[in-house]
């Protein structure tokens, strides 16, 4: 089902449809899952493979124990991360913004929280990423947080190519995914929506500095949360995932694949509640 409702410009009383393009931030997860299960299936990696054989700064990682931002004290990590806790987000890595605990504020304090530290790609943020202390032993919890974007560099790793251009080459252009990319053509500019942040009263207020960064291209290719797409595209995306890997006789993924990709990996199989499934836990 696909249907339309609301503004995507409020101001000029400009209708959403189906074309509209949004910035799907995390959205962006489930679609960077899927590229890393496409070199998967083609013998690549282990899911239990450790980050550190792709990205050898999450080598010798430590875990945060007791302490503040500036003087934490850690421990070695026992387990090492894994390209399965990436998947899962059970790698121990978070993000700055949640502001629940002394390593995002160290998250923060490095750059990161809303975005990226000025001239820094996606292979340096994860080496910053890395030199963090992590919340937890790996694959012991569950936390939102930059693993789909360490993912995402692994599939470049894999891949010798940049996240946007594989993308685009192996999912978008086979899909029909013509309005999704890390950033809006100027062709587009039409459809574009609006964005708007919630002011202290709860108010919907226009953002465009925050906004504008959607039409150019980015110097950091987010698979957690870099993409912009419209409704119509990502009906194909998940139409794809429903009909078990394949979209009008192009297959992406097997169907076995997809069925594990949909069940609940957690730990203790734990409730995500607020997260929607299967995309939450991808």
């Amino acid at each position: 089902h696909l249907s339309t409702r609301g503004h995507r410009d409020v101001e000029a009383g400009l209708a959403v449809e189906a074309d509209t393009v949004f910035r799907i931030y995390s959205m962006t997860k489930p679609i960077t899952a899927v590229a890393a299960m496409m070199l998967y299936e083609e013998g690549a990696f282990d899911l239990r493979d450790p980050v550190s054989r792709f990205v050898p700064a999450f080598a010798g990682a430590r875990v945060y124990q007791q302490g503040t931002a500036l003087r934490p004290v850690t421990v070695p990590a026992t387990e090492p991360i894994r390209i399965w806790h990436l998947l899962t987000h059970t790698a121990g890595l978070t993000y700055g913004f949640l502001h629940r605990h002394v390593v995002d504020e160290m998250y923060r304090a490095a750059g990161f929280e809303w975005g990226y530290p000025e001239g820094l790609d996606l292979a340096a943020c994860c080496e910053r990423w890395a030199s963090l202390p992590l919340l937890f032993e790996p694959g012991s919890e569950w936390n939102y947080s930059v693993a789909s974007d360490v993912l995402g560099r692994i599939v470049e790793v894999l891949s010798g190519r940049s996240l946007d251009a594989f993308f685009a080459e192996r999912i978008f252009t086979p899909l029909g995914m013509t309005d999704t990319g890390f950033f809006a053509q100027p062709s587009d500019a039409s459809r574009l929506a609006a964005l708007y942040l919630p002011d202290p009263a709860g108010k919907a207020v226009r953002n465009e500095p925050f906004g504008a960064a959607a039409s150019r291209p980015p110097l950091v290719h987010s698979g957690g949360g870099g993409l912009v797409s419209s409704a119509g595209d990502y009906h194909r995306f998940t139409r794809m995932l429903l009909g078990g890997g394949q979209l009008d006789g192009v297959r992406l993924l097997s169907d076995r694949t997809v069925r594990y990709m949909s069940q609940n990996h957690l730990p203790g199989r734990a409730d995500l509640g607020t997260f929607g499934r299967p995309f939450g836990e991808a």
